[in-house]
């Protein structure tokens, strides 16, 4: 029975190496297919999200040219706020107690423009082209007027407005009022006909989100778009354009969608691989030097370093510190004995006033090297003296 046991035991070990070796393999290659797996993942995202549409006037960017902080504002006055970027769901979104809001429609054409706001009764553009001020026969651009202007019209919602500086003035049209400005000369547009209005002022920088809450343009914001209770705010962009062109054959057009995602997963298939691979430092070991460098060639390296350098200053408080420490021992005083002790004994042992070992132990630092070699020379007569003292004090009598 126990010849049995010896000869089972070795060919049961043998058998679990090859095992444990399989399942480090296995692991080895799960640990790969993973990283692969979530490099194609993140790929993916990219290729998804990007590029960015996000830009000025957007109610649903944090940079500085975006307009979240007007709709978070809208919203905290209960006004509802819904962003679209597709102008047919825009338009569907429409009702009778909406406020369209968009930036300067130059994605899409006369027509485009012209369907889309024909629903609203209310239409606020935040930013204006002298095409579309042509085309909604609001006016035409006028002469820029830095300065702070108050609203100065009949329009009942800007009376609490405050003073604004617009960067852009337009003419008014026939019929058209102007506010925030003189008769020739108005940042803000108002056409109402037929219970319709359509407003034209150039927001890029009053709404945006680095100068909301300069001057009155929060408050400018609120009388535009918080009239009614729900805001349609729709983004143009090229993705949504009705305008029909030829786009020339580019490098990325011409290249195949699944180009990009396999080169990235191929350098992420190599970095798995060499850091799978690759051989793994050990801790660090400490080892003793071949040489042994005595104190003193440390000691004149180091003085040459700092005379190289010209460093007056750390050289003095070498020196300092160096006297400090053998005053302590001669006058039987703690190595780290601070310089007013040491000042303290020096005097009582020299019978000198306190003040002026003070200085000499712990004074301010020498700026030039005459300074420095005249510090070490008080320095080296005070040790002498406080030599001297201790010599005559154990001379037996």
């Amino acid at each position: 029975m126990t010849v049995i046991e010896q000869h089972d035991a070795p060919a049961s070990t043998a058998e679990r190496a090859p095992r444990g070796r399989r399942l480090r393999s296995l692991l080895g290659w799960a640990i790969v297919v993973a990283l692969v797996l979530g490099g194609v993942f993140v790929a993916t995202q990219v290729a998804v999200r990007m590029p960015d549409q996000r830009g000025s006037l957007d109610p649903e960017s944090v940079s500085d040219s975006g307009a979240m902080a007007l709709a978070q504002l809208l919203d905290d006055q209960g006004i509802e706020v819904s962003v679209f970027r597709s102008r047919a769901e825009a338009r569907a979104a429409l009702d009778e107690d909406t406020t369209l809001v968009m930036a300067n429609p130059y994605t899409l054409t006369d027509d485009g423009i012209t369907e889309l706001i024909d629903p609203a009764d209310r239409v606020v553009f935040l930013s204006s082209s002298t095409h579309l001020l042509t085309l909604l026969r609001l006016g035409d651009n006028a002469a820029a007027n830095p300065s702070p202007v108050e609203a100065d019209c009949t329009i009942p919602e800007f009376a609490n407005v405050g003073t604004i500086r617009p960067d852009r003035m337009f003419a008014p049209g026939d019929g058209v009022e102007g506010c925030f400005g003189t008769e020739d000369a108005s940042a803000v547009l108002v056409d109402e006909d037929d219970g319709t209005t359509r407003i034209v002022v150039e927001g890029a920088r009053l709404f945006s989100n680095a100068y909301l809450a300069d001057d009155g343009n929060a408050a400018l914001g609120l009388a535009l778009l918080g009239q009614t209770d729900r805001v349609v705010w729709y983004i143009p962009s090229f993705g949504d354009t009705d305008i029909e062109g030829e786009m020339p054959d580019s490098l990325g057009s011409l290249t195949p969608g699944w180009v990009t995602p396999a080169i990235l997963l191929l350098m992420i298939a190599g970095l798995a691989a060499a850091l799978w691979r690759g051989q793994r430092f050990g801790p660090l070991v400490a080892e003793t030097l071949p040489v042994t460098v005595r104190a003193s060639e440390t000691m004149h390296g180091r003085a040459r370093l700092t005379a190289k350098a010209g460093d007056a200053a750390h050289a003095s408080e070498a020196i300092r510190d160096g006297s400090r420490r053998r005053l302590a021992r001669r006058l039987g005083l703690a190595v780290n004995a601070t310089a007013e002790e040491i000042a303290d004994a020096a005097s009582d042992r020299l019978r000198i006033p306190r003040g002026a070992l003070h200085d000499l132990l712990a004074g301010p630092s020498p700026t030039d090297d005459p300074s420095l070699i005249d510090l070490a020379r008080r320095l080296q007569e005070l040790e002498s003296a406080v030599d001297a003292s201790t010599t005559v004090e154990r001379r037996p009598e």
